[in-house]
């Protein structure tokens, strides 16, 4: 009689454990229940908040001194301040000083890559007019035994001088001052024009366009003139 007593006092026991789980639930892991309640707003349930996007308490001088506001553009007047409107109109994200930085860019790696004889890289930067002169004049070059030896020292201004749309297509020119050792040798390193040891001042006008319906943002060069 003892041993049928423990039984059915170990039976009471495990079925009033097994009441207390089911009304209190288990601990052991996720109950199903978020420990954070999310509120309902049926208009943001597909947003997903990302890190620093809460807003921020009215006194929150931090929050507000690590936000800078959006630098303004270069502004321009006259004729190449209307065509420069004109080429936001049709490309919002045109910035005249991006593209200035970005022509001084391209400007450099032409000259280089023009004096090195680089056709592979001269051909995506230049409209097919352009690069068949300078890919001619490459060319005239070899055949001849010659050499360019062009060094950009620096360039000392880069500013627009003229921009407009024709058509889809943006076009801007941009009138580069810099300076610049530059000399033609032939095979024999015979100066044939130029100077080696001179450094010289040089002005040159390029016109760079690109569509501005083109999801391309690079620009190509498609002409270029030069003070004489």
């Amino acid at each position: 009689m003892q041993i049928f007593d423990i039984i059915l006092m170990a039976l009471i026991v495990i079925f009033l454990v097994l009441r207390l789980r089911g009304a209190l639930g288990s601990r052991d892991g996720f109950d199903g229940t978020p420990k954070t309640p999310r509120p309902q707003n049926t208009e943001r349930d597909n947003v997903i908040n990302l890190p620093g996007a809460g807003v921020p308490d009215s006194n929150d001088d931090a929050f507000e001194s690590e936000v800078e506001p959006e630098k303004e553009d270069t502004q321009f007047e006259g004729p190449l301040g209307e065509g420069v409107e004109a080429i936001r109109a049709a490309d919002p994200a045109f910035r005249a000083d991006e593209f200035l930085e970005g022509a001084s860019y391209a400007f450099e790696m032409i000259l280089n890559a023009y004096a090195a004889g680089d056709v592979k890289t001269l051909k995506p930067l230049l409209s097919p007019d352009v690069y068949s002169g300078f890919a001619g004049a490459i060319e005239d070059r070899e055949t001849r035994g010659q050499t360019l030896q062009e060094t950009l020292v620096g360039i000392g201004s880069c500013e627009l001088v003229e921009a407009y749309i024709d058509g889809r297509d943006a076009h801007v020119t941009v009138k580069f001052v810099s300076e610049q050792i530059s000399a033609l040798v032939d095979d024999e390193g015979t100066v044939i024009e130029g100077d080696p040891t001179k450094v010289v001042n040089a002005t040159d006008f390029w016109t760079f366009s690109r569509s501005t319906k083109s999801r391309n943002p690079n620009w190509m060069l498609v002409g270029t003139g030069a003070l004489s």
